[in-house]
């Protein structure tokens, strides 16, 4: 008994009663040898020192040990979880109360760790918010103020303000569209149709979609050599062309003159696929790379707001093929560019 690891509040009080009656026996045998004298004391002083052990037992240290899982678990108990604390917990030793305590102690400093973070998230969110609706609304502002005190009656400046604050009006509706976009994808209102397409005939569609822009700047686009071969998908066709859209309209906005894009196809994991959007632009620095996927996030904020953008494409590509079940990434090197690539379920 006295090897055993977890000792009961009884098993202990016993050991320390029996010790003790036993130590008190012997001394009391040098002071008189009438055993029967000493057999009744042995037997009281065990008892004695048993009760007031096992009170002192569940007095001090069971209701201490009690008292700590109360202020870990922080609720009022159940019956079953009263009948748990009550007639399980005493049993525990003090060194697994205090790895019980420790792990809680771990725990409650990754929540906090991870709600420093989300502060943190939610006040850039809503810097960033605050800044992309101030742009357009001053500048609309401006432009209605200067038409108001005098400028419509002027035919060189007045359609020309007009037509400015037209745009800024579009880019505000654009990112009020985008964030009911991802608020929806997020609370699981937008519902994901799948159904079997090649991926390859969409990207083509997309590629043809956005050939005014890409002719612009003289970026062919085109499949991989060796891609070819048609891959059936099963995927919301719709939400799939949201997401090359937005893809192919970063590597637009942030590729070189005379560039290319370039989309690549693989089997992989037995029954998925994996898009690849590819670029010879810009690129996009380390630091960046991690964070390009959150809302607003910007690699160069005046560059890119110059350039257009509500700064939420990314982010609802992401949250479209997580709704997917399925994961996006990037990499990228400066001067060299970037690729983009995402899953999805392949179908036979």
């Amino acid at each position: 008994m006295l090897y055993k690891k977890n000792l009961t509040s009884r098993q202990t009080s016993l050991i320390i009663a029996a010790i003790l009656s036993i130590i008190f026996a012997f001394s009391l045998f040098f002071v008189t040898q009438h055993i029967i004298l000493i057999f009744i004391f042995f037997i009281l002083f065990f008892t004695i020192t048993y009760f007031l052990t096992q009170y002192f037992y569940e007095i001090v240290i069971n209701r201490q040990i009690k008292l700590i899982y109360k202020l870990i678990a922080q609720t009022k108990a159940t019956k079953r979880e009263e009948f748990f604390i009550k007639n399980v917990l005493p049993e525990k030793s003090i060194e697994e109360v205090s790895k019980d305590v420790e792990i809680w102690a771990f725990n409650r400093i990754k929540e906090i760790e991870i709600l420093q973070e989300n502060d943190t998230f939610r006040k850039e969110f809503l810097q960033n918010l605050s800044h992309e609706l101030k742009t357009p609304i001053f500048s609309i502002q401006g432009y209605i103020e200067t038409l108001l005190n005098g400028a419509i009656h002027n035919k060189e400046v007045n359609t020309k303000f007009l037509q400015s604050a037209s745009r800024n009006i579009d880019r505000l509706v654009n990112l009020v569209g985008d964030l009911d976009e991802i608020s929806r994808l997020e609370s699981g209102e937008i519902k994901i149709n799948c159904k079997h397409f090649i991926i390859q005939d969409l990207v083509k569609e997309v590629f043809e979609t956005m050939s005014f822009h890409t002719n612009e700047k003289q970026i062919i686009c085109s499949i991989k050599k060796g891609c070819e071969a048609p891959l059936l998908v099963n995927a919301d066709k719709e939400k799939i062309r949201q997401v090359l859209i937005n893809l192919i309209d970063n590597s637009i906005k942030y590729g070189k003159a005379n560039g290319f894009i370039e989309a690549s196809f693989y089997r992989v994991n037995y029954n998925d696929v994996l898009i690849e959007i590819s670029d010879n632009g810009y690129g996009i620095a380390d630091e960046h790379l991690i964070r390009i996927f959150e809302r607003f996030y910007r690699t160069d904020a005046a560059r890119t707001r110059k350039i257009g953008g509500s700064g939420l494409g990314l982010s609802i590509c992401k949250h479209i093929i997580e709704a997917h079940n399925q994961t996006i990434h990037a990499r990228s090197s400066l001067d060299v560019g970037t690729t983009f690539g995402f899953s999805l379920q392949g179908a036979k």
